[in-house]
This record gives C-alpha cells, sequence and structure tokens, in this order.
C-alpha cells in the first residue's frame, strides 16, 4: 500500500528535539514536499549535561536549534509541554495520566484540538526514560475507543533510532517502510546538522554515517536505496 502524504496532518512527538530528525527526517522532508501539513510535539527540554568542551548545552541554545530546524522543515506548528530543568530527563516522575492528557486534551497540539490524521510516536523499547513514558502515555491517549466520541487518527506509528537497539529486548525490524530519496536523506542529515549541540562525528548513534547507513539498511530490506523504518500500532485504510 502507499500513503498519500498530500492528504495528511502529522503529529510527531519528540520527547526532546531531536528526536523528531533523528526518527522522521526524511518522512518529514517528503510528506512536506507533498503538501502535508506538519506539527512537532515536544515533550521536554532543558539544560543538558553533555561531551561538548563546556560540558553543558543549554535550554536557550536548544531554542535556537529548534527554530531553525523548524524553519527548514517548514512544520506548521510546534510546542514544548513541560520545559525545564524540572522535567528534562525526568518525564518519569510526572504521572502517566497527565502526560497522557496532555498529549490528548490539554496540549495546543493535542489530538483533541489538532485532530491529526497520523500520530507517530517513539518507540517503547528505548532505553531513555523519557522516550519509554512518552511512548507509553502516546499509546493511552491514542486508546480504541468510539470515534464518534474521541478522535482516531488513521494511522499511529512509532519511529526507530539507531540507538533503540542497544535494548536487550528491542523488537524485530519495522514493519512500515517508507522510501525516501537521496533528497529526503540529505534534508535529515542536514537538519540534525542543525542541531549542532547534539550532533557528532562518526562513531556515534547521530553521527551522519550511522544517519545514512540505517536509511541504506532499511531501503535494502524492502528492495530499494532509502528507506526510514516505523513500527504500525494502527492502520485504517
Amino acid at each position: 500500500m502507499t500513503i498519500d502524504w498530500q492528504r495528511e496532518r502529522l503529529l510527531i512527538l519528540a520527547p526532546h528535539p531531536d528526536d523528531e530528525t533523528l526518527g522522521c527526517g526524511g518522512l518529514m522532508a517528503k510528506a512536506k514536499e507533498a503538501g502535508a501539513e506538519v506539527y512537532v510535539q515536544f515533550m521536554t527540554v532543558g539544560d543538558t549535561a553533555d561531551n561538548s568542551a563546556r560540558g553543558i548545552s543549554t535550554a536557550q541554545e536548544r531554542y535556537s536549534e529548534i527554530k531553525q530546524v523548524a524553519d527548514f522543515f517548514e512544520w506548521d506548528g510546534w510546542e514544548i509541554a513541560f520545559p525545564g530543568d524540572e522535567y528534562h530527563l525526568k518525564l518519569d516522575r510526572i504521572p502517566r495520566f497527565e502526560l497522557a492528557n496532555t498529549i490528548e486534551q490539554h496540549s495546543p497540539l493535542s489530538i483533541a484540538t489538532l485532530r491529526p490524521t497520523v500520530v507517530i510516536t517513539p518507540h517503547w523499547t528505548s532505553y531513555n526514560q523519557d522516550h519509554q513514558v512518552t511512548a507509553e502515555a502516546a499509546h493511552t491517549a491514542l486508546r480504541p475507543s468510539n470515534n464518534s466520541l474521541r478522535h482516531h487518527p488513521r494511522v499511529v506509528l512509532a519511529y526507530e533510532e539507531a540507538a533503540d537497539q542497544w535494548r536487550y529486548d528491542a523488537v524485530p525490524s519495522p514493519n512500515l517502510l517508507v522510501e525516501l530519496t537521496e533528497e529526503h536523506l540529505s534534508a535529515k542529515v542536514k537538519a540534525m546538522g542543525l542541531y549542532c549541540t547534539q550532533a557528532h562525528q562518526h562513531p556515534h548513534t547521530r553521527s551522519e554515517t550511522t544517519l545514512r547507513s540505517l536509511a541504506a539498511l532499511r531501503g535494502m530490506q524492502t528492495g530499494v536505496a532509502l528507506a526510514e523504518g516505523y513500527h504500525t500500532l494502527r492502520l485504517l485504510t
């Protein structure tokens, strides 16, 4: 089957700035090229200890990077649900009820408000606790119900990141592969470069070589040059 991305409104859930690009950068480029609407709900951002010369990336720097990436991809909107050091890398301290309600109803980019046709979440087997709780909260927010009472996106996917494979209970290969052109992949790589506090040289899970290698592997698995992999949670055709 194929998805006519021109007709879709995508909501991508990103625990932190750069997760949406690592997981969905090629698809975002492909969807926007086709005429889709793309929105990104970031869950949190704050000062981040890292391996840079200063040993920290500030929230202000990361806000600046978001704006550059948003302009580059021409997102239709983005929002941060829980900004600040109180929440960054600590989303597992927030009650699941609050996280799920934020995604379902309370955010300006909530499912109830935005009524997306496609929702894409991080994968629940990530080693990162913020990814895990975001995925689980989204799973609750997207629970089955009567479509006349609650909005049901037709397509619900989980994106992958190379680092997810570290989990001992990581799931098998993705079961939905989205073909990319070299232009789509190059856009993903360029956008990741705009997250300059987060990009790294190879060998690293966020390096250009890793992004290109994973796209080549997923493409090979479906007989094309390049692809991004997703796990299907709901697909109504």
